[in-house]
């Protein structure tokens, strides 16, 4: 907890508090000298006494609020360190208030003592207002604080969250490599070193950019170029990748490795059953405020009904959620035997 003053740590509140009581002091001088006929130099060193004086005493309140805060202490403790808190800055005030008007004012020492009582309850009734003041400031800080706190906690969560999508995205393709490299073993072991070797390449810019969540989609392109590069060397002609990209498309940013699951999907639903060769073709448009990432493929419709939608479109979907609080931007069509994905992905945020 800090136990600063606001008045150190905001330099700002302590001019508001200061010019607040010049104000205060300025009006009750000018009251006193031209409705009550008092001379201005014993108005002014009575509002200094009356006012300046306990504005100057009563910051110390600050220190009473916050180590007898009323989350911390019972009531009977608050009230009992508040009681006795005022009793000590009102002697206190009254004590330097009479040496101040027996130094300048020594003929108004009599009348000062007839208006003790007044002074007393005038002290006590100004407390009550500073505790309620610093109450306030206090409340204010804690406020900022605890939103402080609250978006700190967001962005951990946030992290936790993209985190763990991406850990059931990357095994999910590391699942599928594998089992293509299986296959090619025995049967072709260049395929396989070939599929290795780039596979290798996929994994590392994965771990490169784990931290980093947008690149250029130039550089999400290159990696998923590696992803295809490896399905082609297990389903050949089968598969014919096709892109149709903007030029201005290729330096908008992108979520990393979130086209991938999009192509797993192409792969599974209309390249793995199919005998002619299918056309996974991706289109990209660019505005100043949006990327348009389109991915269309042709299927087998009793295939695709058989299968249903994968883990893959969902995890988009809920890292869309996590990092835009949207997860309409990925949007399905599936109409005529192609089945085509359009992601868009906002600009300027």
């Amino acid at each position: 907890m800090d136990f600063r003053h606001p008045f150190i740590s905001n330099p700002k509140l302590l001019i508001g508090y200061g010019a607040f009581w010049l104000l205060v002091s300025a009006a009750l001088i000018g009251t006193a000298t031209t409705i009550d006929g008092m001379p201005f130099g014993m108005a002014v060193l009575e509002v200094f006494t009356f006012v300046i004086l306990y504005a100057i005493i009563g910051a110390a309140i600050w220190y009473v609020i916050k180590y007898s805060s009323l989350e911390s202490s019972s009531i009977i403790r608050v009230v009992s360190a508040h009681l006795i808190a005022a009793t000590i800055i009102v002697l206190l005030w009254m004590y330097l208030g009479a040496v101040f008007i027996k130094i300048f004012h020594p003929l108004a020492q009599q009348w000062l003592e007839k208006a003790a009582v007044t002074r007393v309850v005038a002290g006590y009734m100004m407390y009550i207002g500073f505790v309620i003041f610093f109450y306030a400031v206090n409340y204010y800080y804690a406020f900022k604080e605890k939103s402080r706190n609250e978006t700190r906690l967001k962005a951990l969560v946030k992290e936790a969250e993209l985190h763990a999508l991406k850990s059931q995205i990357n095994p999910h393709f590391l699942f599928n490599s594998l089992n293509s490299i299986s296959s090619l073993t025995m049967t072709d072991p260049a395929r396989a070193q070939e599929m290795v070797i780039n596979l290798s390449q996929l994994m590392r810019y994965s771990l490169k950019h784990d931290q980093d969540e947008k690149v250029t989609l130039e550089q999400e392109l290159e990696n998923n170029k590696l992803y295809l590069s490896i399905e082609k060397v297990r389903f050949g002609s089968k598969l014919n990748p096709v892109f149709a990209i903007e030029k201005e498309c290729l330096k908008a940013k992108i979520p990393n490795m979130i086209l991938q699951p999009l192509y797993e999907n192409a792969i599974k639903y209309g390249v793995y059953e199919a005998i002619d060769t299918v056309d996974v073709i991706t289109h990209c448009r660019a505005t100043d405020s949006m990327l348009e990432v389109t991915i269309s493929n042709t299927y087998d419709k009793n295939v695709m009904s058989k299968k249903g939608e994968g883990i893959g479109l969902r995890n988009i979907r809920d890292r869309l959620q996590v990092i835009y609080g949207n997860p309409h931007l990925l949007k399905v069509v599936n109409q005529n035997n192609e089945f085509t994905v359009t992601l868009t992905i906002p600009q300027n945020l």
